[in-house]
Parts: structure tokens; C-alpha cells; sequence
């Protein structure tokens, strides 16, 4: 009520003071007269000024991100400063700025602060960081369990020991407000991982000793007890046995907990093929101490599946494809997979019945092939059955099994089959920074077989079948991307043995030498391309962005060569080299290739979605 009458009173004041001065009422007075009377501060001139930081380049972007001073020269028109307001931040300026470098352990820094009038007005910061502070000593100490039995040899005195060597911070090392949080954050994330998932830091001091630029570091960990794993809960089974999760733990009740034993838990039964999601986790509550039950929670994929696909390959040309998945065919522990691929080179059926994973992640499974393959003016069928065991993991595939094959081969001079049993073992190593999408590592497959083959039109007789593939990418700097590739194989047996087609070789197509046909490269018999007992083939890469900021639209050039013949002497390398796009898909890479034999000046287009290993 009193502020009513202070502003009617003020309005009426202006009013008599406007006649009184014998001025007209302009509407600007108007809008004065009504500010004054609403209690509206009529705005200050803006002050205009730019800064300007003299320091090291990291110590500039810092001050210049959260100094005040410089935070607030762009302001909006609502929050621009006045006059008033800019002095009090220059003249609070030099404080702030030396908090914030003491954030980067810069405890004696000085800094000065000049203004220069004009339009805008120039505010100069002056910085003479000094010499950073350095660590002198770290006193890590442990309480609770950790403690107790980090006097004993063993895994836990392992652990403590562990955690003092790589505390990150040691002497010597220059202190900062970055570094030290990471560290703390860091070793507390080590203990938790590993046997005490209740540690916590009691306290953390780093006593600052300015004048001698020297840190003292202080730590005291409580451990909290040791954490044992204890039984498992299993959530979200509705078709799937429990024996199905059980079999994958990897750990025994009683053990003591660790993140990565887990962690490592979860994955396995990602990779089950029986669950859309997994979640794996620890039962922290204090009294479980002893006996943590491990929570598992899954939901699991459909029972069934069922897709189709139309698609085009540079080898193989047009096809449509469909594929089922059944999870649990007749209620038996089991994957059933089957493909059904038509297209116009290529015709293709495929059956396997899997079981679930061992712990050891290896899977018992039967393989049933039928294939079609058009070639130039050869018809290849071949028929196989495979009986063996798999495993898959992160890092590496093995898989040993025997398998009967029979090969039947329709060319102009005649039909020739083969039959061939044999045993086999294949391995694949990967060590790359993404298997979907590498930039940097290798990878490496190997094939080893032997057996016994019986021919129609030759003589029968024993095997060996061994073959070798490397793979290996580098980045380069400035965005490049290097890759190459080299694959070796070779049948040992006399000449005078027949062999299945499919245990032969042939060069040419998109992950061979591009240029060429798909399997258009081998030994020339009447005219007639056939497949050789052994072959050779090899490429370089080098990729680039198209724009720097698309990465995963990329450009690259090229040279393959390669070939494939009966013996070394007879095998001449024919060379392909082009160019073509890349596509660093979700689903890994698309490549389209322009590629040109060494001998042709008609190119030939080559598309490729993945990687071959």
C-alpha cells in the first residue's frame, strides 16, 4: 500500500514539474514518466569492452572460458554490464584468475590487469604462470578388510600393492585439480572392481606447500569388507532352461568377486544367441557379504525367426534369401538355423543345429551344405556334412570337426566328381581396435585339413589341405587410413589325385583381386579356366575422408594381384588397381570399387558390405 502511494506521489511530481517548465508531453516523456511511476531503474549505458588474455595457450583457454570478465563481454542485451559492474570485474579479475590456475597447480602465478580506452574499451590480462607445483610424497594407506589380509601373500596383498604402484599421481608429477580428481576417482574404481565393491575414501588431503611449489598427498582408502560371490538369481526365463545361464558363469561359489568376472558373465550370454538383452549384477548389501547373490536378469529373444532379404553382389550377382532361427526346435537345448539363397550364379541351402554354449563357450554342432555356383561355362554342385565343435569369442574363433564333401563339376570337356573325408581344424585371431570397423591391428585365419580323396576320372589318394589369410590396418595422420591383405593356400597331394572342386582354389572378385571376375583366375586347361592347388593373393590400400567433417564417407585408391595354379613356378600374379567409396556403416563397411585388370582398359565394378577374416 505504501509503495502504491510512493509511486502515485512520484507521477504526480513529474507531472508538475513537466507543466511547470512549460515543455510539451511528448510521448518519450510519457513512457519516462510511466517507467518512474511503475518503480522501473531506467538502463545504464552498456559497456562495451573486449579482453584480451596474454598467457600460455592452455592457461588462455581456461581464463578465457571462466574468467567473468570474459564470460560476460558477449552478453546478451539483458544481462550486459554497466560501467559499475565492469570495474568491480576488473578490479576482481586478478584474484579470480590466479583460483582459477591454481586449479592447474599454479600456486605463484601473477597477474596483471590494464585497460586501454576506445571503442570498444580493451582489457588486457597479464599472466606469469611461474613454475607448477610438484608432487612430493604420497602416504596411501588402507583400512578395513583390504587391511587386514594385505599383510598375507596373496591375492589381496597383491591388490594393495597394486593400488600403491599405479596411483597415478607420484612424485615429481606436476599437480593439478584435473589429475587429482581423475586419480581418486580412478583408484577408488580399481578397489571397487576388484574384490571390495563398498570402498570408499575416508579422506583425501593434498597439502600445498606454496612457497616451495611442493604437494603432499595424503590417502586414506576404507576397503569395507571382501565381497564373495554366492548363488545366482535368475530373472526372465520363460522358455529357456536355467541350466542354459548356469552352464556360462565361469565362477564357482565361494570365489571372490571381481568386476570383470562379471562382466565377462554378461558376455557370454550375449553372445548365446538366446537373450535380446542381459544384465549381470552384484548384490552389494553389507550382511551378503560373504555370500553375494548374483542378480541376473534376461529377456529373451523370440523363439522363432524369420527373414527375408533381395540383394545384389558384384560376384554373384541378384539373389533374394531367407533365413529361419528356431531356439528351441522340439524343446531340445538346441539352435536350428537354415538359409535358402537363390540367385543367378549362385544357389545355396544350408542347415545347422547348434547347442547352447559350454562355459568354455565351445558349441557342438552338424552342418549340412548344398551349392550351386555358375561359373564362365563350368556348372559346380557340391554336397557336405560337418560334425564338430566351435567357439567364438572377442578375440578369436577355433573350430575342429570332420566333414565328408562331394564335388560334382559340369564342364565342355565332361562331368568330373569327387569325394573327399577329411579332419580339420580353423582358427581366427583378432587384435583390432573394432572388429566392425578397424582402423589399427590385424587379423589373422588359418586352415589346416587332411584326409583321403576318390575321384571318377583320376586316382584316389591322401590329402593336405592348408590356407592362411593376414589382414592388417594403420592410420596414417592427416586422416589417412592404411589396410592390407595378403591369403596363401596350397593342396598337398600327388598330381595324380582327384579333388573336389571345393577343396581347390581360384582367384579374382571383390576380397580377391578386384578387376576380375569372381573365381575367374586360375590354371587355363583347354581353354577353360579350372581350379588350382594353390594360390596367392595380395592388396594395399590407402582411404581418406571425402570431407573432414564426415569421417565415414571416405575415398580410397588401390592395387591387388594375385592368381591361382597347379604349382608355384606356374603361378604369374595378373594385377588389378581403381578406386571407389566408402561407407563406414553401423553395420560395417560398404565399398564400392572401380577396378581395372592390368591388361584391360574396361573397368569392372566390384560391392562389398563387411570384412572378410
Amino acid at each position: 500500500m505504501r509503495g502504491g502511494i510512493r509511486r502515485m506521489a512520484l507521477a504526480f511530481s513529474v507531472v508538475l514539474a513537466s507543466l511547470a517548465s512549460g515543455c510539451a508531453w511528448l510521448p518519450g516523456q510519457q513512457k519516462a514518466a510511466a517507467e518512474a511511476a511503475s518503480g522501473a531503474v531506467l538502463p545504464t549505458a552498456r559497456a562495451a569492452y573486449i579482453v584480451e588474455v596474454d598467457a600460455p595457450s592452455e592457461q588462455r583457454q581456461l581464463l578465457l572460458s571462466y574468467l567473468d570478465l570474459s564470460r560476460f563481454q558477449n552478453a546478451p542485451q539483458a544481462e550486459a554490464l554497466s560501467a559499475i559492474e565492469l570495474n568491480r570485474l576488473c578490479a576482481a579479475a586478478p584474484a579470480q584468475a590466479r583460483s582459477l590456475l591454481e586449479t592447474q597447480g599454479f600456486f605463484n602465478s601473477k597477474v596483471t590487469l590494464t585497460r586501454s580506452p576506445g571503442t570498444p574499451e580493451r582489457v588486457q590480462v597479464h599472466v606469469e604462470t611461474g613454475e607448477p607445483a610438484r608432487v612430493d610424497g604420497v602416504a596411501y594407506e588402507v583400512t578395513g578388510a583390504l587391511d587386514e589380509s594385505g599383510t598375507q601373500p596373496g591375492p589381496q596383498k597383491a591388490l594393495l600393492d597394486k593400488l600403491r604402484k599405479t596411483w597415478p599421481l607420484t612424485a615429481g608429477r606436476t599437480f593439478a585439480q584435473g589429475p587429482w580428481s581423475a586419480a581418486k576417482n580412478e583408484s577408488l574404481a580399481q578397489a571397487r572392481a576388484e574384490g571390495y565393491p563398498q570402498a570408499r575414501w575416508v579422506s583425501t588431503q593434498a597439502q600445498v606447500d606454496a612457497q616451495a611449489n611442493r604437494v603432499d598427498i595424503k590417502l586414506l582408502l576404507d576397503s569395507g569388507p571382501l565381497y564373495r560371490l554366492g548363488a545366482l538369481q535368475i530373472e526372465g526365463l520363460e522358455r529357456q532352461e536355467d541350466s542354459s545361464v548356469r552352464r556360462l558363469a565361469g565362477f564357482n561359489a565361494g570365489e571372490a568377486y571381481s568386476e570383470k568376472t562379471l562382466l565377462e558373465f554378461q558376455e557370454r550370454l550375449q553372445r548365446a544367441g538366446l537373450f535380446d538383452s542381459v544384465v549381470v549384477e552384484l548384490d552389494t548389501a553389507p550382511e551378503q557379504a560373504q555370500a553375494a547373490t548374483v542378480r541376473v536378469r534376461v529377456r529373451e529373444a523370440m523363439l522363432q525367426e524369420a527373414t527375408t532379404s533381395v540383394g545384389y553382389s558384384a560376384n554373384t550377382g541378384p539373389r533374394v534369401a531367407l533365413e529361419h532361427l528356431h531356439r528351441r526346435p522340439l524343446g531340445f537345448s538346441l539352435l536350428a538355423k537354415q538359409k535358402l539363397e537363390l540367385g543367378k550364379e549362385k544357389r545355396l541351402y544350408q542347415a545347422e543345429l547348434t547347442s547352447h554354449a559350454t562355459p568354455s563357450l565351445y558349441r557342438n554342432q552338424v552342418v549340412v551344405v548344398a551349392q550351386r555356383l555358375h561359373t564362365d561355362d563350368t556348372i559346380e554342385d557340391s554336397y557336405g556334412l560337418r560334425v564338430g565343435r566351435l567357439q567364438e569369442t572377442p578375440t578369436h574363433d577355433r573350430s575342429y570337426f570332420v566333414e565328408a564333401l562331394h564335388g560334382r563339376s559340369v564342364k565342355p570337356g565332361g562331368v568330373v566328381s569327387a569325394d573327399a573325408s577329411s579332419i580339420n581344424y580353423h582358427w581366427t585371431w583378432r587384435r583390432l581396435d573394432s572388429a566392425l570397423l578397424p582402423t589399427e591391428g590385424w587379423a589373422a585365419s588359418a586352415q589346416l585339413g587332411t584326409g583321403l580323396s576318390r575321384s571318377t576320372v583320376a586316382e584316389n589318394g591322401p590329402f593336405v589341405r592348408a590356407w592362411g589369410r593376414l589382414s592388417w590396418y594403420r592410420p596414417l595422420g592427416r586422416q589417412w587410413l592404411a589396410s592390407a591383405r595378403m591369403e596363401i593356400g596350397q593342396v598337398f597331394a600327388k598330381n595324380e589325385v582327384g579333388l573336389p572342386d571345393p577343396l581347390l582354389f581360384r582367384a579374382g572378385g571383390d576380397d580377391s583381386v578386384r578387376g576380375y571376375a569372381y573365381r575367374s583366375l586360375g590354371p587355363l586347361k583347354a581353354g577353360v579356366v579350372q581350379s588350382g592347388r594353390m594360390v596367392w593373393t595380395g592388396s594395399v590400400e590407402a582411404a581418406r575422408p571425402i570431407f573432414s567433417d564426415l569421417p565415414q564417407y571416405q575415398a580410397a585408391v588401390f592395387l591387388d594381384a594375385g592368381q591361382a595354379a597347379d604349382n608355384w613356378g606356374a603361378l604369374k600374379p595378373v594385377f588389378g588397381y581403381g578406386f571407389g567409396l566408402r561407407w563406414r556403416s553401423p553395420v560395417g563397411p560398404l565399398r564400392v570399387d572401380l577396378g581395372w585388370p592390368e591388361k584391360s582398359s574396361k573397368p569392372r565394378l566390384h560391392f562389398s558390405v563387411g570384412i572378410a577374416f
